[in-house]
């Protein structure tokens, strides 16, 4: 008996100092101080330390080998990162006039990052290789100059010098495979082709899991989808787009607020966007993208409670809010701008856009009252809701544009039943977006239509893994499948090149980019109907606990708060109801 609570004792022991270990490396690396060599003195001024992580990954296929290549399999083994004199367990290529060495490498799922490369002996001092970056196997095979791929935002496709008995990194953009061509009459011993990775390094608080495993992969590829576009700052995509474009963002803070929870990157982007776009200027040069920000300000304050933040940009929302009241008649015409912008797709649809558009401003303006409430200035609360009911003199008719159509029902200018039955339902998934689709499906959830839209998502996102992505695309459309090869292989005779034969306006084939936070939005919205989570009071302090199964026999997962995370179980019983089991946090009251 001693002997066994001795043993118990240890045990505790050790916890009580692996778990004080966890804590403490967690407080350093979070609070980790930049110590530079002596050499550099007390300056250091205008020196910035990476907030990144950086992972050496090897690659888990090779997709594809032409001319003298040998070995190539060794790259796929662990790889100390050194070159040397040995060349053991390397990958020999050697190229000549008539014939390149090359090969094709997949890293398995989408990175952001560089390729690390590590030479042993060769035939010359320095070797001509020319590197193609790619999101899928055919966009390795692309031509900047005689296609639609590009180098725009990243550099992608390269002719390099590469030394013998050395190592380098090139590139840094949004990839999944890698083509290498060693050029010119050379030889070489490739001791290692690793992809350099890049990206932020923090826990996934929010989860999700349920009876349907499509549901489960459609929710940890949007949070994936995010995590790589939370560079220094929220991007847009990591190919294309490597900007802060506040007008995409809410889906992208909605999910991580879902997952991540009260992350620095949506302080500092949303600081730094009203810095590069002072008013009277909109953000982005975009009116719609300004009303985005007050919407995605609210949003995050009723999440996570920072009053503070919301001070700091008082001005700023205020001035807002003055410069949209000078541009909004009181018969209910408005000339905020002359461009109308919702999303790419709905982009012909002029009619559709209008009425999108005065619904998307009446929705800013109830959240811009809302936050002017909170910052103590109740004229501008009542200028809000003045300048909304102006706009509603004038609602117009969606156009039959499922785009408009969500924004109305949200904006309560639409009833959600009549918005769902007439406009977003017919044709399930058609005429659904990346990112407008996240609004069409709050748009249902309002109206009570949780089991379409969750088939619309096992469609509709599905329909991309099913293509073989592992991440969200900027656009997709399910006619683009038919006859089509997946990103992951080349592409058959006979068939449609799902990645570089499609695309539209900015997004023409190549340049169209694989990975994009806009089209995250189910990770939110799972979490929030499945889960059932609603935010009754800022900070979490109060929250309702709604279970929406549908067709599914159980649901589970964590939401994080301020205060921790929220532990929710759902299971179907045999009756129908619903059994949950909720364990929140102390200083949370949870309703169900």
């Amino acid at each position: 008996m001693k002997r066994h609570l001795f043993a118990l004792i240890c045990i505790l022991i050790i916890c009580a100092l692996v778990i004080g270990s966890c804590k403490s490396n967690v407080t350093r690396q979070e609070g980790q101080h930049l110590v530079l060599p002596q050499a550099f003195g007390s300056d250091t001024s205008g020196i910035r330390q990476d907030k990144m992580t950086r992972l050496y990954l090897p690659p888990r296929k090779v997709v594809w080998s032409e001319g003298d290549v040998r070995h190539v399999e060794n790259l796929l083994d662990e790889s100390d990162g050194q070159a040397d004199l040995v060349n053991a367990s390397t990958c020999y290529m050697a190229s000549t006039k008539e014939r390149n060495a090359s090969i094709i490498l997949d890293y398995g799922r989408e990175l952001h990052g560089a390729l690390k490369l590590v030479v042993g002996s060769g035939s010359s001092a320095d070797f001509q290789m020319r590197i193609r970056l790619g999101e899928s196997v055919s966009e390795t095979c692309s031509d900047v100059a005689t296609s639609s791929a590009t180098n725009d935002h990243a550099t992608r496709d390269m002719v390099l010098s590469v030394p013998r008995y050395g190592q380098i990194e090139v590139g840094n953009s949004g990839f999944r495979f890698v083509r290498i061509d060693l050029l010119d009459e050379a030889s070489l011993h490739l001791k290692e082709a690793s992809a350099v990775f890049r990206y932020r390094n923090i826990p996934y608080l929010g989860t999700f899991r349920c009876s349907d495993n499509r549901l489960n992969d459609i929710w940890t590829t949007g949070a994936y989808t995010v995590h790589l576009n939370m560079q220094e700052y929220i991007w847009d995509g990591i190919k294309r787009d490597r900007l802060i474009w506040l007008g995409d963002m809410h889906p992208e803070t909605s999910t991580i607020r879902t997952v991540f929870g009260n992350d620095e990157s949506f302080y500092a982007s949303l600081d730094l966007a009203i810095q590069q776009y002072p008013l009277p200027q909109w953000l982005n040069g975009m009116s719609a993208y300004s009303m985005w920000y007050l919407i995605i300000q609210y949003d995050w304050y009723r999440h996570f409670g920072n009053l503070d933040f919301l001070k700091k940009h008082a001005a700023y929302i205020a001035g807002l809010i003055d410069l949209i009241d000078g541009r909004v008649a009181d018969d209910g015409s408005e000339h905020l701008a002359e461009s109308r912008f919702l999303d790419w797709p709905s982009s012909p649809n002029a009619e559709g856009v209008e009425a999108g558009y005065r619904a998307l401003l009446c929705w800013a303006l109830q959240d811009g009252a809302h936050l002017c409430t909170l910052l103590g200035d109740k004229d501008r609360a009542q200028k809000c809701a003045e300048i909304e009911q102006r706009l509603k003199k004038k609602v117009m008719p969606p156009n039959n544009l499922k785009q408009a159509a969500a924004l109305m029902a949200i904006a309560g200018l639409m009833e959600p039943e009549k918005a769902s039955h007439d406009f977003l339902l017919p044709g399930g998934p058609k005429g659904f977006s990346t990112f407008y689709g996240y609004y069409m499906l709050e748009a249902l959830a309002k109206a009570g239509h949780y089991e379409e839209a969750l088939d619309i998502i096992r469609q509709f996102w599905g329909g991309m893994l099913d293509m073989g992505a592992t991440t969200f695309w900027e656009d997709f459309n399910l006619d683009w499948t038919t006859n089509a090869g997946r990103i992951d292989e080349f592409v058959a005779e006979g068939k449609k090149d799902i990645h570089g034969d499609f695309g539209d306006y900015c997004y023409v084939g190549f340049r169209h980019s694989l990975c994009h936070g806009w089209a995250s939005g189910p990770t939110a919205w799972l979490s929030e109907h499945v889960l059932g989570v609603k935010i009754l009071e800022p900070g979490c302090k109060k929250v309702r606990i709604t279970p929406h199964l549908a067709n599914l026999q159980w649901a589970e997962g964590t939401y994080p708060t301020p205060l921790g995370v929220i532990r929710i179980r759902h299971d179907k019983q045999p009756d129908g109801s619903i059994k949950s089991t909720v364990k929140a946090p102390k200083g949370i009251k949870v309703v169900k």
